[in-house]
């Protein structure tokens, strides 16, 4: 057996979903187990560092996980050879500038989304990527679910017949923070800081809709802040310049239509945070997180409108679970854990920076429909290349 120690720079992990999924329940996880186990019996072995501008604040967390190492110091970790991979969980508006570093060093990447601030920026990566030859991918959990993994399975089996729309419901109410706490930090409320739900969510959308039903096509979107006014961590009041809710229709191949609406300004009433809703001819699935029920066309009941009489059914009962079948992992981590096999097998891993820029031309795509009040159709993006005779190349890549 060979152990494969692979050194990952992580650049800021102290942020909520830094600390608790991408260090605590994805790196530091897979130590514990004792690392990721190939096939041929070699393990591989995540070695991090922790990276960012707090010193204080590197060195609990590094202490309260058993990790040795933490700087303040990026330049001088990217200088250094025993560190492979360059990982990024800061801001969106922090993120491009040290990416780039990392891929002149000659580091493999791996990232959260949205990978920049705009698609041009997005662009620029992926190509730098691609010209330096280092290894990328983009975070892309919500496909890791149990609930879509399960609404995955039903696509693939067929059970749909023809997929007629699909409803995307997510949100939930974060506090404005006078006389509750907000539990979203105060730059998702700021434009000039990075913040509004379209950038932020627009990125997943994008890549749950491509692999679990087809790609888009066309976009129309609607964007509001609701909440114009706002407490941020040092108790003052601040105006919000940034959307927080996002009413979108994407049409896909076939005409399949999904309508999804996002807001940090909605009560819940629902199974989840998230749900999503596939009809189609043979049957219908409503998928949680992690729970996914189904109603096939010959189990469905006839309900017929009539407001005079009290309601007989319980639309609610008449849904099947679909059984787990298998152990679900986090899916940070199995993401994770495929990622450092591709780093170190060279096995497959398709959701690279390209797909990334995807999720970037999506958001701005639906920022431009909202404000210009229109549909507007999604085309394909591409990589320009400057060939050594000045000549102009383009590389469709889908």
């Amino acid at each position: 057996m060979a152990m494969h120690t692979v050194g990952i720079i992580m650049n800021g992990v102290t942020g909520r979903m830094g600390t608790r999924q991408h260090l605590i329940r994805s790196i530091v996880a897979i130590r514990e187990q004792g690392g990721v186990l190939l096939p041929s019996g070699d393990v591989i072995m995540p070695d991090p560092i922790l990276v960012g501008r707090n010193e204080s604040k590197l060195q609990a967390l590094a202490e309260s996980n058993g990790i040795s190492k933490w700087s303040t110091n990026l330049d001088e970790c990217l200088e250094n050879p025993n560190y492979q991979i360059y990982f990024d969980s800061q801001t969106t508006v922090r993120r491009a500038q040290d990416i780039r570093k990392a891929i002149a060093s000659g580091k493999h990447i791996y990232c959260e989304k949205p990978t920049a601030t705009s698609l041009e920026e997005s662009l620029e990566l992926a190509k730098l990527a691609k010209d330096r030859g280092v290894k990328n991918g983009v975070v892309q959990d919500k496909l890791f679910l149990p609930g879509l993994l399960k609404l995955k399975r039903l696509v693939d089996s067929g059970f749909f017949g023809d997929i007629l729309s699909v409803r995307m419901e997510f949100g939930y109410w974060v506090f404005e923070g006078d006389w509750q706490v907000g539990q979203r930090p105060s730059w998702n409320y700021r434009k000039e800081d990075g913040g509004g739900i379209i950038l932020d969510m627009f990125a997943h959308w994008r890549y749950v809709i491509d692999n679990l039903f087809g790609p888009i096509r066309s976009v129309s979107c609607l964007g509001a802040t609701h909440i114009p006014e706002r407490i941020d961590e040092e108790g003052k009041r601040y105006a919000c310049t940034a959307d927080d809710a996002a009413y979108g229709t994407f049409l896909l191949d076939d005409d399949v239509v999904v309508q999804v609406n996002s807001s940090w300004a909605v009560r819940v009433d629902r199974d989840d945070l998230l749900t999503i809703q596939v009809d189609g001819t043979n049957g219908s699935a409503v998928a949680g997180l992690r729970g996914c029920k189904v109603q096939h066309r010959v189990n469905t009941p006839m309900p017929v409108w009539n407001p005079d009489i009290e309601n007989p059914f319980t639309f609610q009962e008449q849904w099947e679970e679909v059984p787990d079948n298998q152990e679900f992992d986090n899916g940070f981590k199995v993401q994770w854990e495929q990622f450092l096999r591709h780093v170190v097998l060279d096995e497959a891993f398709p959701w690279d920076l390209m797909e990334g820029a995807k999720g970037m031309q999506l958001a701005e795509i639906g920022i431009q429909s909202w404000e210009e009040r229109r549909w507007i159709d999604v085309p394909d993006l591409e990589i320009k290349e400057v060939a050594a005779n000045g000549a102009k190349n383009q590389t469709t890549t889908g």
